[in-house]
């Protein structure tokens, strides 16, 4: 059952237009893959998603209900959870205290976090600016995690990460895969990472929504066409 839908949906910066009839679905419980080069509409799909950026023409439903004219907030509340790029912790708040800003009743909470990322455990009384940038990076995805989202988006979690706390947090990406009932829209770069927990993937270029299938049908012709440097 779909439970993200986006049709033919355009959005515009001012009179510099960005998505052109971008369309796909996330399922209940799927893991999608949304890529391409820097710059081709990623970001501002997510904005959308999340009404941060209104859409112009299309249409945009989550959980059977149209998002257009939504503001921010009850989007979120319909159950849609943001891993914004850059982390963006409230740096002068403490771990438990940026984890508790956006706790939401639901199956998520600290305990179960600081299960994901026991790192979070160990350092809930320091302040998210006292983190490391991978530490900062688990914390932005467990605070996205305590709203208790139908739909986790995480664009570009590991980008700017030493390999061993992107593996960590790839590892953990698998476990809400495996463990729970969790939408994943994911935004990276990654292909070997992606092929271990995307079912499906989009591909944007210039706006547009040129690729979509079942990840294992990703044949390197496309991925070198669409995504090569």
């Amino acid at each position: 059952m779909s439970l993200l839908r986006l049709d033919q949906v355009t959005a515009a910066y001012g009179p510099a237009q960005a998505l052109f009839d971008v369309s796909f679905q996330v399922d209940e419980g799927e893991v999608l893959a949304l890529m391409g080069r820097n710059g081709m509409g990623k970001s501002t799909t997510v904005k959308v998603i999340c009404r941060l950026l209104a859409h112009k023409s299309g249409s945009v439903h989550f959980a059977g209900q149209d998002l257009a004219g939504q503001p921010p907030h009850r989007a979120a509340r319909l159950g849609l959870g943001l891993v914004p790029e850059g982390r963006r912790c409230f740096a002068n708040l403490t771990v438990a205290e940026n984890l508790l800003a956006a706790a939401r009743p639901g199956e998520w909470d600290m305990t179960k976090v600081a299960d994901l990322f026991p790192r979070l455990g160990e350092r809930r009384a320091q302040l998210a600016t006292s983190l490391s940038g991978g530490e900062q990076q688990m914390l932005a995805i467990g605070r996205a995690l305590m709203t208790n989202p139908r739909l986790l988006i995480l664009d570009e979690a590991t980008e700017g990460l030493a390999p061993v706390i992107r593996r960590e947090i790839w590892a953990s990406i698998a476990r809400l895969k495996s463990d729970t009932g969790l939408a994943l829209l994911v935004i990276d770069k990654s292909l070997r990472e992606l092929a271990q927990i995307a079912d499906r993937a989009v591909i944007l270029e210039r706006g547009r929504s040129v690729w979509s299938d079942r990840f294992d049908r990703l044949d390197p012709a496309v991925a070198e066409s669409y995504l090569g440097v």
